[in-house]
Protein backbone atom coordinates (compact mmCIF):
# COMPACT_ATOMS: atom_id res chain seq x y z
CA UNK A 1 0.00 0.00 0.00
CA UNK A 2 1.29 3.47 -0.80
CA UNK A 3 2.23 5.61 2.17
CA UNK A 4 1.07 9.21 2.31
CA UNK A 5 4.25 10.96 3.34
CA UNK A 6 4.45 14.58 2.39
CA UNK A 7 8.10 15.37 1.83
CA UNK A 8 9.61 18.65 0.84
CA UNK A 9 9.75 17.40 -2.76
CA UNK A 10 6.10 16.25 -2.78
CA UNK A 11 4.49 18.68 -0.37
CA UNK A 12 2.28 20.17 -3.07
CA UNK A 13 -1.46 19.57 -3.03
CA UNK A 14 -1.39 17.96 -6.47
CA UNK A 15 1.23 15.46 -5.34
CA UNK A 16 -0.76 14.63 -2.22
CA UNK A 17 -3.89 14.09 -4.31
CA UNK A 18 -1.95 11.80 -6.68
CA UNK A 19 -0.71 9.73 -3.74
CA UNK A 20 -4.26 9.45 -2.37
CA UNK A 21 -5.62 8.33 -5.76
CA UNK A 22 -2.86 5.74 -6.02
CA UNK A 23 -3.59 4.45 -2.52
CA UNK A 24 -7.30 4.18 -3.27
CA UNK A 25 -6.53 2.33 -6.52
CA UNK A 26 -4.40 -0.19 -4.63
CA UNK A 27 -7.21 -0.73 -2.12
CA UNK A 28 -9.67 -1.31 -4.98
CA UNK A 29 -7.26 -3.79 -6.61
CA UNK A 30 -6.96 -5.70 -3.33
CA UNK A 31 -10.75 -5.84 -2.94
CA UNK A 32 -11.08 -7.03 -6.54
CA UNK A 33 -8.50 -9.76 -5.94
CA UNK A 34 -10.46 -10.91 -2.88
CA UNK A 35 -13.66 -11.08 -4.94
CA UNK A 36 -11.73 -13.01 -7.60
CA UNK A 37 -10.74 -15.52 -4.94
CA UNK A 38 -14.39 -15.68 -3.86
CA UNK A 39 -15.32 -16.47 -7.46
CA UNK A 40 -12.81 -19.33 -7.48
CA UNK A 41 -14.10 -20.63 -4.15
CA UNK A 42 -17.69 -20.58 -5.38
CA UNK A 43 -16.71 -22.31 -8.64
CA UNK A 44 -14.89 -25.05 -6.71
CA UNK A 45 -17.85 -25.50 -4.39
CA UNK A 46 -20.18 -25.77 -7.39
CA UNK A 47 -17.89 -28.34 -9.01
CA UNK A 48 -17.78 -30.40 -5.82
CA UNK A 49 -21.57 -30.33 -5.64
CA UNK A 50 -21.79 -31.51 -9.27
CA UNK A 51 -19.40 -34.41 -8.59
CA UNK A 52 -21.94 -36.02 -6.27
CA UNK A 53 -23.77 -38.97 -7.85
CA UNK A 54 -27.02 -37.88 -9.42
CA UNK A 55 -29.60 -40.70 -9.23
CA UNK A 56 -31.07 -39.66 -12.60
CA UNK A 57 -27.75 -40.20 -14.41
CA UNK A 58 -26.39 -43.06 -12.29
CA UNK A 59 -27.43 -45.72 -14.85
CA UNK A 60 -25.90 -43.96 -17.86
CA UNK A 61 -22.33 -45.18 -17.29
CA UNK A 62 -22.06 -48.75 -16.12
CA UNK A 63 -18.90 -50.28 -14.66
CA UNK A 64 -16.72 -52.08 -17.22
CA UNK A 65 -16.67 -55.26 -15.15
CA UNK A 66 -20.40 -55.79 -15.82
CA UNK A 67 -20.04 -55.71 -19.63
CA UNK A 68 -21.06 -59.03 -21.15
CA UNK A 69 -18.50 -61.01 -23.17
CA UNK A 70 -20.98 -61.47 -26.04
CA UNK A 71 -21.22 -57.73 -26.59
CA UNK A 72 -17.43 -57.48 -26.45
CA UNK A 73 -17.17 -60.18 -29.10
CA UNK A 74 -19.54 -58.20 -31.33
CA UNK A 75 -17.38 -55.10 -30.88
CA UNK A 76 -14.28 -57.02 -32.01
CA UNK A 77 -16.18 -58.39 -35.02
CA UNK A 78 -16.71 -54.82 -36.18
CA UNK A 79 -12.98 -54.24 -36.71
CA UNK A 80 -11.99 -57.63 -38.17
CA UNK A 81 -12.58 -56.48 -41.77
CA UNK A 82 -10.45 -53.33 -41.53
CA UNK A 83 -7.53 -53.65 -43.97
CA UNK A 84 -3.98 -53.06 -42.69
CA UNK A 85 -0.67 -52.85 -44.53
CA UNK A 86 1.53 -55.91 -43.87
CA UNK A 87 5.19 -55.77 -44.87
CA UNK A 88 7.92 -58.40 -44.71
CA UNK A 89 11.28 -56.73 -44.51
CA UNK A 90 14.22 -58.67 -45.91
CA UNK A 91 16.77 -56.04 -44.97
CA UNK A 92 17.80 -52.44 -45.39
CA UNK A 93 20.61 -50.48 -46.92
CA UNK A 94 21.64 -46.89 -47.55
CA UNK A 95 22.58 -46.04 -51.10
CA UNK A 96 23.65 -42.80 -52.77
CA UNK A 97 21.31 -41.37 -55.39
CA UNK A 98 24.12 -41.69 -57.97
CA UNK A 99 24.26 -45.47 -57.37
CA UNK A 100 20.47 -45.76 -57.24
CA UNK A 101 20.17 -44.19 -60.70
CA UNK A 102 22.70 -46.70 -62.08
CA UNK A 103 20.58 -49.72 -61.09
CA UNK A 104 19.19 -51.73 -63.98
CA UNK A 105 17.43 -55.03 -64.45
CA UNK A 106 19.61 -57.76 -62.94
CA UNK A 107 21.48 -55.41 -60.58
CA UNK A 108 22.17 -56.76 -57.10
CA UNK A 109 21.62 -54.57 -54.05
CA UNK A 110 23.36 -55.74 -50.89
CA UNK A 111 21.14 -55.62 -47.81
CA UNK A 112 22.15 -55.63 -44.16
CA UNK A 113 20.16 -58.83 -43.48
CA UNK A 114 22.07 -62.11 -43.43
CA UNK A 115 20.98 -65.30 -45.20
CA UNK A 116 18.99 -67.48 -42.79
CA UNK A 117 18.31 -64.54 -40.47
CA UNK A 118 14.66 -64.05 -39.41
CA UNK A 119 12.71 -61.57 -41.49
CA UNK A 120 10.72 -58.81 -39.79
CA UNK A 121 6.92 -58.77 -40.24
CA UNK A 122 5.50 -55.27 -39.89
CA UNK A 123 1.83 -54.28 -39.70
CA UNK A 124 1.26 -50.60 -40.39
CA UNK A 125 4.98 -50.06 -39.74
CA UNK A 126 4.96 -51.76 -36.32
CA UNK A 127 7.00 -54.94 -35.79
CA UNK A 128 4.64 -57.75 -34.77
CA UNK A 129 6.51 -60.94 -35.69
CA UNK A 130 9.59 -62.51 -37.22
CA UNK A 131 9.72 -65.42 -39.61
CA UNK A 132 11.60 -67.30 -42.30
CA UNK A 133 11.07 -67.25 -46.05
CA UNK A 134 9.43 -70.35 -47.54
CA UNK A 135 8.48 -71.31 -51.10
CA UNK A 136 5.09 -72.98 -51.64
CA UNK A 137 3.89 -73.78 -55.18
CA UNK A 138 6.44 -71.39 -56.70
CA UNK A 139 5.27 -68.54 -54.49
CA UNK A 140 7.18 -66.93 -51.66
CA UNK A 141 5.70 -66.84 -48.21
CA UNK A 142 6.82 -66.42 -44.65
CA UNK A 143 6.56 -68.91 -41.79
CA UNK A 144 6.16 -67.05 -38.52
CA UNK A 145 8.72 -68.20 -35.97
CA UNK A 146 8.33 -65.56 -33.26
CA UNK A 147 5.38 -63.35 -32.33
CA UNK A 148 6.32 -60.10 -30.59
CA UNK A 149 4.43 -59.64 -27.31
CA UNK A 150 2.84 -56.26 -26.57
CA UNK A 151 5.34 -55.64 -23.75
CA UNK A 152 8.27 -56.32 -26.14
CA UNK A 153 6.76 -53.90 -28.68
CA UNK A 154 6.53 -51.17 -26.05
CA UNK A 155 10.10 -51.88 -24.92
CA UNK A 156 11.37 -51.59 -28.52
CA UNK A 157 9.51 -48.29 -28.97
CA UNK A 158 11.28 -46.83 -25.92
CA UNK A 159 14.76 -47.46 -27.34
Amino acid sequence: MTELNPTPETSGTADLEAQMVAAMGEAADAAEADSGMDDWASALAEQNNNNEVNPATAGVFQPLSKVESASTRNDIDMILDIPVQMTVELGRTKIAIRNLLQLAQGSVVELDGLAGEPMDVLVNGCLIAQGEVVVVNDKFGIRLTDIITPSERIRKLNR
